[in-house]
């Protein structure tokens, strides 16, 4: 008897049907393993930007407590946001 072959069989020859790997399957598989490998590299290294730029901000108004970067980011919102307070020693030098 004849049998008949189903559509998988029949667009990825029958050696490919009976594994169960589709024609890309194994490229599927390849990127899935090296996009968790990736990203468990990215997790092992902790590149994250909130911890670095919370890190970059040194600078802390006595008055309102907002964080700067700089000195001179400091001053500037000092003379701008607290005009009446007095500016603190560390900031007469700067140059704004």
């Amino acid at each position: 008897m004849w049998s008949r072959k189903t559509a998988q069989q029949w667009w990825l020859g029958e050696s490919s049907a009976r594994t169960g790997i589709m024609a890309r399957g194994q490229q599927k598989i390849q990127a899935q393993q090296k996009n968790a490998k990736k990203q468990a590299e990215k997790k092992k290294h902790g590149n994250d930007q909130k911890a670095a730029a919370k890190a970059a901000l040194v600078f802390t108004c006595p008055v309102c407590r907002t964080q700067m970067p700089d000195p001179k980011t400091f001053k500037q919102h000092f003379e701008s946001k607290h005009p009446k307070s007095p500016m603190p020693p560390e900031l007469v030098d700067v140059q704004a």
